[in-house]
């Protein structure tokens, strides 16, 4: 492994870091940019840049691998991908279909690139997936990058490593929600605060605050989640004076408000009456939505409009989203999507802040734990305790975290084994990975039975070799190392090769083989658990075909989930309105009738979409042109899956769960006036349930089904708005 450095002005102890690289003068490293692309830094060794070359390469070609298998992944998205590639000011705005009804529940800047990618290349899953791909190998590039500046190629291609093979990296770097835009934002603004420790020039933390606004553009308050370590850590350890290090981080605060704010300010300002409706607000307000739904509510649960927010505050809380608590990141929910190195890191994290704790205030190694640890535990800390809304996939976030600290912890480890505390702490963090993947493979014990007492012997033989690292020659030692890396990622890399071979849809995808993430619902304790798309206690099933000839898992029925408390029974969430259950307390039934005033038909559910007939499709798609919406339905699911199968606007009453006052019913009345609705889709989302019978999807659903006609068209049942009952 090459030795890491700090810059002569700030080496934080020469004769372990080892000497400062050549200087590098104006052509280094030299040569036409194919060469200089191979070759890489002059520091680095001969086979540095090719093997970082080869590993984005090999993350390239597994997250594309079969990626057109899930279809339009989340529907919900696709359809607003499918909108903003048609019409410029749905792309503005993110809305939800090309007659700008209504938003996505998120800012629209993550739907940008997949847009851009549509416009060019057509409506394909490959045009609206391949983005988030390219995100994904991007977010790799810059942890190796950040690692390797300090601690060499050998621990950036470790991070790189780690990063690429993590289960639910895998899953949503081949998904077109948010959180691969906010996981590549995330990562470079860690690695521009850590260049900015590196020589104080302001630009680092400008590109840093720019990169964080930008983030919130994808995923809101999510973005600041480590503003806090970020700017301690600048402000403590930023090689200039103080004065000058708060004048930096105000200018990067600036600039921060500026690259995130725009589009608020413009959406704010823009009259209601000629833009969609802010879609998961309840008063058509970005800010409300913010700070609301898709903010402090998803901390305390309280969250307006919301299909229901979790039960546990601090300690071991039981609600709708899982259990809170400190081990929320290791429990049967989470565990196999991020957890797998989490322990390995934790006790790297330590040993790093402990060997650098007598380096000088500006050590940039020391500030490289700081940044990517302060992150992690922020994060991890958030994420235990919140109680609102909380899905697996959201851990991507701490991907990028995990895979720098372990690679940085391992490499100064490895630099440092000659002492006695150093050997044995890189083989406690072998001892944890390997004991902790155990644990995690054993949860599915019928999923490659032989493989868990393969990482739990490889490890604990790898420990016991790097015990003596320091005492043994180097080729035995890296041996030990060799198999303890193997080992330690044996168990995520076969949730991720099952990850990229399965199909996924819905909203909630979860990462792994079936049956490894199991999530029930209600204060009755978990049902028998759900993962690819499935909502309920059951395990979810195949639902063949959804609507574009594209194999999908929509929450179909499984085994039944019994009884659940206030919770969700086994089945998910399937066709027909949900309503309320007098054996699950308040709870919501799976796929069977509706309830609450709603109708049956070929609805989707809340978290799925709809599988759309032809002869569904057929009927929308006839005088399709002469209506701003081929259809209206309630809930957003449902109306993406009829948008993606006709190509035509379908208006999502309510939004995504249906409970958004949007459009009242006044106005639902004004548009079937002036015919610019064809047919009211029967049956999806929360309906009536949702905002109860005064809602507004109430409202419009009785007045649908009391005064225009009835058709059908294959399973699904339609009302016609050019048609009034005689």
């Amino acid at each position: 492994m090459t030795t890491h450095y700090d810059p002569p002005a700030q080496q934080d102890n020469p004769t372990v870091w080892g000497p400062p690289p050549p200087s590098r003068g104006a052509g280094e490293p030299g040569g036409p940019f194919p060469r200089r692309l191979w070759r890489g830094r002059p520091e680095d060794p001969r086979w540095a840049r090719p093997a970082l070359l080869g590993q984005l390469a090999a993350t390239l070609l597994l997250y594309l691998y079969d990626l057109s298998a899930s279809g339009y992944a989340n529907s919900f998205y696709s359809a607003a991908v499918q909108a903003g590639s048609r019409s410029w000011k749905a792309f503005f705005f993110g809305s939800l279909d090309a007659g700008n009804a209504i938003t996505v529940d998120k800012p629209s800047a993550f739907l940008w690139p997949m847009e851009l990618s549509v416009r060019i290349f057509g409506l394909n899953s490959w045009a609206i997936l391949a983005p988030e791909v390219l995100m994904g190998v991007g977010t790799v590039a810059v942890v190796y990058a950040a690692v390797r500046r300090r601690f060499g190629p050998v621990a950036g291609l470790v991070a790189g490593a780690v990063l690429a093979l993590t289960p639910v990296a895998a899953l949503m770097f081949r998904f077109n929600n948010p959180d691969a835009m906010l996981a590549l934002l995330m990562a470079l603004a860690c690695y521009f605060v850590i260049r900015a420790v590196e020589d104080g020039r302001t630009g680092w933390l400008v590109w840093a605050g720019a990169a964080i606004g930008f983030a919130f553009l994808a995923k809101t308050l999510q973005a600041f989640l480590i503003l806090p370590p970020l700017a301690l850590v600048y402000a403590v350890c930023g090689p200039v004076r103080l004065r000058r290090r708060l004048v930096q981080l105000g200018l990067a605060t600036v600039v921060l408000v500026v690259s995130g704010g725009w589009w608020v300010v413009v959406v704010e300002l823009w009259p209601a009456s000629s833009r969609p409706y802010i879609g998961g607000s309840q008063n058509n307000s970005f800010l409300e939505l913010t700070f609301g739904y898709n903010g402090l509510g998803r901390i305390s649960g309280d969250e307006t409009g919301s299909v229901g927010g979790g039960g546990g505050g601090g300690g071991n809380g039981s609600g709708r989203w899982g259990a809170t608590g400190w081990d929320r990141m290791f429990n049967s929910e989470i565990g196999s999507q991020i957890s797998w190195l989490l322990p390995a890191a934790l006790i790297l994290l330590v040993a790093g802040l402990v060997a650098t704790r007598k380096l000088r205030r500006t050590s940039v190694t020391r500030a490289s734990f700081l940044v990517w640890g302060g992150s992690l535990l922020i994060t991890m800390v958030v994420f235990s305790y919140m109680a609102g809304i909380f899905h697996q996939y959201y851990t991507v976030a701490l991907a990028p975290y995990v895979a720098a600290v372990v690679g940085m912890g391992s490499g100064l480890l490895w630099e440092k084994r000659g002492q006695t505390w150093a050997s044995i702490t890189l083989a406690a963090s072998v001892v944890a990975a390997a004991a902790w993947g155990y644990v995690l493979l054993d949860r599915t014990s019928g999923y490659l039975p032989w493989l868990r007492w393969l990482v739990l012997v490889g490890g604990l033989a790898a420990a016991l070799g790097l015990v003596f690292a320091g005492r043994i020659p180097r080729r035995p030692a890296l041996g030990a190392a060799a198999v303890g890396l193997v080992a330690a990622l044996a168990g995520p890399t076969a949730y991720t090769l099952s990850t990229v071979g399965s199909a996924h849809t819905g909203s909630l995808p979860t990462a792994g083989p079936a049956g490894a993430s199991v999530r029930g619902f209600g204060a009755g304790g978990p049902g028998g658990g759900g993962t690819r798309g499935g909502f309920g206690g059951g395990m979810p099933g195949r639902q063949g075909q959804n609507g574009q000839g594209r194999p999908g898992q929509n929450g179909g029925p499984g085994r039944p989930g019994g009884r659940n408390g206030n919770g969700f029974p086994g089945g998910g969430f399937g066709g027909g309105l949900p309503g309320r259950n007098p054996q699950n307390g308040n709870g919501f039934p799976g796929g069977g009738r509706m309830g609450g005033g709603g109708m049956g038909g070929g609805a989707g559910g809340l978290l799925n979409g709809a599988n759309v007939s032809s002869a569904a499709g057929k009927l929308l798609e006839k005088d399709a042109s002469q209506y701003t919406w081929v259809a209206a339905s309630i809930g957003s699911q449902n109306a993406a899956s009829y948008q993606l199968a006709t190509g035509d606007p379908v208006m999502a009453i309510g939004g995504f769960n249906g409970t958004d006052p949007s459009p009242t019913l006044a106005r639902f009345k004004k548009y079937v006036a002036e015919g610019r609705i064809h047919y009211f889709i029967a049956g999806g989302g929360f309906g009536g349930a949702g905002g109860g019978d005064s809602g507004t999807a109430s409202q419009i659903t009785s007045w649908v089904r009391n005064t225009f006609e009835k058709v059908t068209a294959g399973s699904a049942t339609f009302y016609d708005l050019t048609r009034k009952k005689s």
